[in-house]
């Protein structure tokens, strides 16, 4: 099975051993704490998942700086974003060697992870500026992942943590959220030697599905990991169980029984096209996946990203053998009137506009509020049915 970035094994940092997460989390209640933000909670859950292997723990700025400018920690490690625990406030861990981190996405705040405090720095208005331009692509403050970001403080708390909850998402979605551990273990029981994994924030079209199998085939992969992002996204995204039952009826209706495994995993999602893209390859590398899809305007949002910025990124910035992992590349896809079937439209040069089933996601949203299910080409009716559901609940 392909390697970990950067180690032979996994290194989750969830405490799984009975009696010394026990021994933590009363430890914990008598620990100055502080409550972090939804970025550095995914984070954790991340780390506690092996998801960030070989990570340790939350970076300081000098790690966080490399990072965001060359995509390198003081170490050398290849790493594409900042895994920063980011404060407005720290006057209740001031001097504290070790403090417990509690989670803001959980009534009553529980621990989610103990951290030992190496540092404790601030980040300067420029150093801000250089993250922001260099992970996001853009200062602009409309930017959902660059607001998120400028409005989490500047304040680094840095060190090593042991995980002690996996927050809502293993009680939110018992069925879905897997960790690194998880998936690995289950590709292993398959017997699956060459993996293409998927990306989605989205419900899955006839375009999404067509893809992993075009993919699949091209590649001749044992099986497919569809892996869905359970984390908080930008207002108006469809929430994750609606996606959930939509993706899991499409494999259940549309795909052969055990060549598809329907799994989530716990982030906040970014919105970094590029940059992001690149991270998304170390989750599914660390996850035992050999290859991994990615698509138009990857991880992007609004027009802040060229349409293949998240594929050239490998090309142009990431350093040769920095990842095991390989990119399938895909291009704008639509179904074909003439063909009758889903394409890339680059394999199609003949076409023109009209030959294709083209839709905006406007308009789709559109239809569904109103109870009419998308044209078949587009969208499988057992999935549309699902998503008309959840518009009009909306209503």
């Amino acid at each position: 099975m392909i390697k970990p970035h950067g180690s032979d094994e996994l290194t989750p940092l969830f405490v799984y051993d009975q009696s010394k997460h026990h021994e933590l989390q009363k430890e914990a209640e008598g620990l100055p704490s502080i409550i972090i933000n939804s970025a550095a909670a995914g984070n954790a859950v991340m780390l506690g998942g092996g998801y960030y292997t070989p990570l340790t723990g939350f970076m300081n700025v000098a790690d966080t700086m490399g990072v965001a400018e060359k995509m390198q920690m003081t170490n050398g490690l290849f790493w594409p974003t900042p895994v920063i625990n980011l404060n407005k406030n720290v006057d209740a861990i001031k001097d504290a060697k070790r403090i417990a981190l509690r989670d803001p996405n959980v009534d009553g705040n529980p621990v989610l992870a103990i951290q030992d405090v190496e540092a404790i720095e601030t980040l300067t208005d420029a150093q801000i500026d250089v993250i922001t331009e260099k992970v996001y692509g853009t200062l602009d403050p409309e930017h959902p992942g660059v607001a998120t970001f400028r409005d989490s403080g500047n304040i680094v708390v840095s060190g090593p943590i042991q995980v002690l909850s996996f927050s809502y998402f293993q009680t939110e979605f018992p069925d879905t959220f897997r960790t690194a551990v998880e998936i690995r273990n289950e590709i292993k029981e398959h017997g699956w030697n060459k993996i293409v994994a998927f990306q989605t924030r989205n419900p899955m079209h006839r375009a999404h599905e067509e893809l992993c199998r075009m993919a699949s085939e091209q590649i001749g992969t044992d099986g497919i990991l569809i892996h869905m992002l359970l984390g908080k996204l930008k207002p108006g995204d469809i929430p994750a169980p609606v996606r959930d039952a939509s993706i899991r009826k499409m494999v259940e209706v549309y795909f052969p029984a055990n060549t598809v495994m329907v799994t989530g995993y716990g982030f906040d999602m970014l919105y970094a096209g590029p940059r992001e893209a690149v991270l998304h390859a170390v989750f599914r590398q660390n996850c035992g996946c050999t290859h991994f899809i990615i698509g138009r305007d990857h991880a992007g949002v609004g027009d802040y990203y060229g349409a293949f910025e998240a594929q050239t990124i490998f090309d142009d910035e990431v350093p040769e053998g920095a990842l095991d992992i390989e990119i399938f590349r895909a291009d704008h896809t639509a179904y074909s009137k003439i063909l009758n079937k889903v394409v890339m439209m680059k394999d199609v040069p003949d076409h023109t506009k009209e030959d294709f089933v083209l839709l905006s996601g406007t308009k789709v949203r559109e239809m569904l509020a109103e109870g009419k299910a998308p044209p078949p080409e587009f969208s499988r009716p057992e999935v549309a049915e699902i998503l008309m559901a959840h518009y009009q609940n909306q209503g």
